[in-house]
């Protein structure tokens, strides 16, 4: 492996954990919300947040693009605070790979809450229990298995991201030139080698990504089935 593969691997980690990080603060309100609302407004909300698994990467890459260039709401809004144009910049990736891997994090977060049920969070509310409280000893504990599923799939799925990092960040080595881009420049230039190379550890870590999340629920299934016993 070569350096620029070296480099390809570390900034799609970092950015796969920045992305995963943000994603697991910004959707576990959201799915809180989306799992206990009665609003009129929860279907466009769903709606909107599962958006990115049918729209094609490269359509809200190029709104995106649009979003945050010199003349888009967003760029007009980091110009002024003097952090210039996101575009070609990793915290561009970061803010594009936030709308594309967001169904991937808040669905199974709101499935894990909403299997829980009223009666545990009424249970703690005649306890007085604060909102903070029923949080951390009553929603997490419960809905862990959901939090652990949506962290890894967001992670799996950022790493492999090609059409919206294309977009948005372009392919500037150790800014922006992430694994699924670097495969890409090699089979352009035709050298196979270092793309049979670098691609096979990507079929290998989504192997064990998939193996790993279908063992952990085999486990989960197992263990409230003994318990049901």
């Amino acid at each position: 492996m070569s350096t620029s593969d070296i480099d390809a691997i570390v900034l799609t980690l970092k950015l796969a954990t920045t992305v995963t990080v943000i994603l697991l603060l910004i959707s576990t309100p959201l799915a809180m919300w989306l799992a206990s609302t009665r609003s009129w407004l929860k279907g466009p909300v769903s709606a909107i947040v599962a958006l990115p698994l049918i729209l094609p990467p490269t359509v809200l890459g190029f709104y995106l693009l649009i979003a945050m260039g010199p003349n888009g709401p967003l760029g007009e809004f980091t110009q002024s605070i003097g952090l210039g144009l996101l575009p070609f910049t990793f915290w561009g990736l970061v803010i594009a790979s936030l709308f594309y891997s967001l169904p991937f994090v808040v669905q199974p977060i709101q499935n894990a809450i909403e299997a829980i049920g009223e009666k545990p969070l009424e249970a703690a509310s005649t306890l007085h229990c604060s909102p903070a409280d029923r949080f951390f000893h009553v929603i997490l504990p419960l809905a862990k298995p959901g939090f652990i599923t949506a962290s890894v799939l967001g992670f799996a799925h950022t790493v492999g991201e090609f059409g919206i990092v294309l977009m948005i960040g372009g392919n500037i080595p150790q800014e922006t030139k992430v694994v699924s881009i670097q495969i890409y420049d090699y089979v352009e230039a035709l050298e196979y080698t270092g793309a049979h190379a670098l691609s096979g550890i990507m079929v290998l870590f989504s192997f064990l990504v998939l193996l790993t999340l279908y063992t952990f629920q085999s486990r989960g299934k197992a263990s409230k089935f003994s318990l049901g016993r």
